[in-house]
């Protein structure tokens, strides 16, 4: 049975084929509950890898995992897919990631994270959810230069336009949460690593280029640093947070907002040196890095930390892995899943 809640529901879970999506799915269908997993399987990394998750998923828990295969920007192609199917709760993790890729491609971010974000802000309003968990990213905090970054921060100044779509899903449920009374809970998530992670992030594409004795690309001349959180204390924190919807009270929330709607921080609460986790790659390995030094990258910030005090005082949240702990369950799954 669902925690927190009455019966066993039916949870719709957008980006399911996704790192994140993938773990949240399995946390929840290991308690029980029942999955509607959706995803446009789209080719920004390889498809294969998000093919892989979801049949892990349908290999252990069957036909409590529904598998609906749609983009959400696509608003007809979302209704006619979801007709008649029921779930009471949305944990809308589905999103056009990466913060450079944005630069390359920004009408591809505009369309998912903005139009899809839409369609599924309409999509709860419609069938009167109890709670929409959406996802958001540090990446908003831009050139914010106070750390730890606090949900009180002003993010006014995004420094990528995925950070600036991201802000621009944060202002929408805003709206929804006003004039609906929409439950709506948004998580900025903090540099998320650990087994079926991305391979466009740097704990996959170090590892990758160590293994295989090619140089490693280290920006701002290894001035970096970043709040890394390992995929299992994400993944208890949006399920805690899915379990309790914020409260119609008119009173303030984390974030600010007074109507049901908050956005919490989730991260380690460890600002780590990216020299130092490249360190434990090469410790895991057993091989060492090859290091090419580069200027930052556009987009790009020197580092990230997350005050996460908000959910920790309203949720319990409490993150456990340190990155002398997950960098190496990394890189352990990264060889099985290589046969390396």
């Amino acid at each position: 049975m669902g925690a927190g809640w009455d019966t066993i529901v039916n949870i719709l879970i957008t980006g399911a084929a996704g790192f994140i999506g993938y773990h949240v799915a399995e946390r929840l269908l290991l308690r029980g509950d029942t999955v509607l997993a959706l995803d446009a399987f789209n080719s920004y990394y390889d498809p294969q890898l998000k093919e892989d998750r979801v049949a892990a998923l349908i290999a252990r828990f069957g036909d409590r995992l529904t598998l609906l295969r749609v983009d959400f920007a696509d608003a007809d192609a979302l209704e006619a897919t979801l007709r008649g199917r029921e779930f009471d709760r949305i944990v809308h993790l589905g999103a056009q990631a990466g913060v450079r890729y944005s630069i390359e491609n920004p009408r591809a971010y505009v369309r998912a994270n903005v139009l899809g974000h839409l369609n599924i802000l309409e999509l709860a309003r419609a069938r009167g959810v109890r709670h929409l968990v959406y996802a958001s990213s540090s990446s908003v905090y831009g050139g914010n230069q106070s750390l730890p970054f606090r949900v009180e921060d002003r993010v006014d100044h995004p420094v990528s336009l995925y950070a600036a779509t991201k802000k621009t899903d944060e202002l929408m449920s805003e709206t929804y949460a006003h004039l609906y009374r929409l439950p709506q809970t948004g998580l900025r998530f903090f540099t998320v690593y650990g087994p079926w992670g991305r391979p466009d992030m740097a704990m996959w594409l170090f590892t990758k280029a160590i293994l295989a004795g090619e140089p490693i690309r280290v920006f701002n001349g290894g001035q970096m640093q970043r709040d890394f959180t390992y995929i299992d204390d994400i993944v208890g924190g949006v399920v805690s947070v899915l379990d309790h919807p914020p409260a119609d009270d008119d009173l303030p929330k984390a974030g600010g907002s007074v109507k049901p709607h908050r956005i919490y921080n989730i991260g380690n609460h460890r600002s780590e040196s990216l020299e130092h986790v490249i360190d434990l790659l090469e410790q895991a390995c057993g091989l060492p890095a090859i290091r090419h030094y580069e200027p930052m990258q556009p987009g790009d910030v020197p580092a990230t930390y997350a005050d996460i005090s908000a959910i920790q005082r309203d949720i319990g949240f409490e993150p456990q892995t340190t990155v002398e702990i997950g960098v190496p369950h990394f890189v352990d799954w990264y060889r099985l899943y290589k046969q390396i």
